[in-house]
């Protein structure tokens, strides 16, 4: 029997989380935010002989940017063909809208590692135009305090330019990235400084400054919200133009993964 890919259904939970529980060591996100993807829309499955066996979702973001995110083949599944042919169906569904008028590029977030995906989004003509960092460190030494809750009042808080990473998403610092941020992220306040998480997506935080003495501000309340939700780490992306901060980090205890000496994370675009 031939796969098909189909819209996702309410059904298709279960199925949903075996692939996240098999993926990451099983921290993988996508169980948090099936109803949210539903919700949300083009958020489809891939069913062979009555299994879904992967995923893949496109998001729109601010900018009329179609982000492609939880691409997922089960184990059992991979090297069938299956991961390229649910990337050649979202690169259709993205000519489709963008010829609509909804978007005008895809773009998506990858580790250094996948090279799989990397050199199959070079060949249908993505191109790196952003690259970050991304840092850990364990909350175990580290005293947590809770934080208030807060909000966003204005993009100028935020020391990022061209890019705000939320998360593994990257939005465009555009102008209504700020009603966007004030929807889907989490905005808490500790000591005056301010951080955000994702609210439906991968838990990277997002400290508003990436000086030491800002995130030494706010770590306790950093971790705090890692221990709620029985995290062993906090991480956060830095970007590539802020290499320097990188060294004060590592006084606070943060690691770059892989102890890349190159950024680790790559932002990909595909213009149409």
């Amino acid at each position: 029997m031939e796969p098909i890919i189909r819209p996702a259904k309410p059904e298709d939970k279960p199925f949903i989380e075996e692939i996240a529980k098999l993926t990451w060591e099983g921290e993988d996100y996508l169980g948090r935010v099936f109803e949210n993807w539903l919700r949300d829309g083009n958020f489809y499955v891939l069913e062979l002989e009555g299994k879904v066996v992967g995923t893949t979702k496109l998001t729109i973001l601010p900018d009329k940017v179609g982000w492609l995110e939880g691409l997922r083949v089960h184990p059992n599944y991979q090297k069938h063909g299956f991961g390229r042919l649910l990337h050649n169906f979202m690169l259709k569904k993205g000519k489709e809208l963008a010829e609509k008028g909804v978007i005008n590029a895809l773009e998506f977030s990858t580790y250094f590692l996948n090279k799989e995906s990397i050199a199959m989004a070079k060949k249908e003509g993505f191109k790196v135009v952003k690259r970050y960092y991304i840092v850990g460190k364990p909350v175990k030494d580290v005293r947590p305090s809770k934080p208030s809750d807060s909000t966003i009042n204005s993009l100028e808080e935020l020391e990022y330019m061209e890019y705000i990473p939320v998360g593994w998403k990257f939005i465009h610092r555009v102008l209504e990235a700020l009603e966007w941020l004030r929807k889907k992220a989490i905005v808490k306040e500790c000591n005056e400084t301010k951080f955000m998480i994702p609210k439906d997506s991968e838990s990277a935080f997002v400290p508003f400054h990436l000086s030491k003495e800002y995130v030494s501000k706010i770590l306790p309340c950093m971790v705090h919200e890692a221990l709620s939700e029985n995290q062993k780490y906090i991480e956060t992306m830095v970007p590539e133009e802020r290499k320097e901060v990188l060294e004060s980090l590592r006084e606070l205890g943060f690691e770059i993964w892989d102890n890349c000496k190159e950024p680790n994370v790559l932002v990909f675009r595909k213009e149409f």
